[in-house]
């Protein structure tokens, strides 16, 4: 059984083949940086005309690789909630097309989810029950899921994702976009202890994450206070701004994943997203898993950021007998 994969939630137009074991045969991303890098973020119509251009060439790549047939594909997996709205389009659009015209099933991914679901793919086994966290550009939640598909909501930030507040101190600092790698690798030669910024909600009875005040402490260490632009930081100084942090918003995660793992009682964790790219992060994770007695689960780099494999979630669905409507819609909020 062939499934083929659409992402296009974001800014990165992909597909992949998999198959019901889950395997993953081809896993293709067109990157749409460049585009955006001039702009210092995401521009979401330029998104959405980047996939119109290149998804059918991205698809065509993808069975190419896994020496696969358009007609041997048995079920259409889309990443349909959440993201930009004209993004998602496209992909649900094209994955509507292809099951409608090969008469095959439809089924929807909730791409948030499906970061989490990474982690089984790529440990190849069975990895639930478990803590999911998922650390993006648009999403900073955790997860008690009891399966791939019976998951719950347990806390999420209140204004700025972890990766949202890496991209807004990157443009502070003059770094570039994407600020996830930009930051890391300015931090890797300064002081984390340098500035002392805050950690909102760290020792608070609560799951949920808050970003917005780090990144305002950031911009006036970086000005002075009250202050929003002037010369930019060179240097150590900059480096430490940036090590700094770096420093506060790994503190966090971690903390709030060990709180995640007290609370619940469940023995491992997995995370996804872009951030979960991070080595510093990475490193605290492995450290705190170890002081909770429990097992941890990250992806390769290539299945933290947006991808299709990780719509392989649509093979637990499609065993469940979770198909899509025909009249399947892009939703870009995300509901939990």
């Amino acid at each position: 059984m062939f499934f083929l994969g659409i992402e296009t939630s974001c800014d990165e137009t992909a597909a992949a083949v998999f198959t019901d074991e889950p395997r993953v045969l081809a896993n293709v991303i067109a990157s749409q940086t460049e585009l955006h890098a001039p702009f210092g973020g995401v521009v979401p119509e330029v998104a959405a005309r980047a996939h119109l251009q290149k998804l059918l060439p991205v698809i065509d790549e993808a069975l190419r690789r896994a020496d696969v047939t358009l007609q041997q594909i048995g079920a259409i997996a889309v990443h349909h909630t959440p993201g930009l709205v004209g993004a998602l389009l496209v992909g649900v659009t094209a994955a509507k097309m292809l099951s409608l015209a090969l008469e095959v099933p439809l089924i929807g991914v909730n791409h948030v989810h499906a970061h989490v679901y990474a982690c089984r793919l790529a440990a190849n086994r069975d990895i639930f029950p478990c803590i999911g966290l998922v650390v993006s550009g648009g999403h900073t939640s955790l997860f008690d899921c009891r399966s791939a598909l019976d998951t719950k909501l347990l806390g999420a930030t209140l204004d700025d994702a972890a990766g949202e507040a890496f991209d807004k101190v990157a443009s502070i600092l003059g770094l570039g976009f994407p600020g996830g790698p930009a930051v890391e690798r300015e931090a890797a030669t300064g002081n984390p202890e340098a500035f002392a910024f805050p950690r909102s909600f760290l020792h608070d009875d609560r799951l949920d994450f808050s970003f917005s005040g780090l990144k305002t402490a950031v911009l006036y260490a970086t000005f002075g206070q009250g202050k929003v632009d002037g010369p930019l930081p060179e240097g150590p100084r900059r480096a430490d701004l940036a090590a700094s942090f770096q420093r506060a918003v790994v503190d966090v995660l971690v903390e709030k994943a060990r709180q995640a793992l007290r609370r619940t009682g469940l023995p491992r964790i997995a995370v996804g997203g872009g951030v979960a790219a991070n080595r510093t992060l990475r490193s605290a994770l492995e450290r705190m898993v170890e002081e909770e007695h429990a097992e941890l689960f990250v992806p390769p780099i290539p299945l933290c950021t947006d991808n299709a494999a990780m719509a392989a979630l649509a093979v637990e669905k499609w065993r469940a007998g979770e198909f899509a409507p025909a009249d399947l819609d892009a939703v870009p909020a995300f509901a939990g």
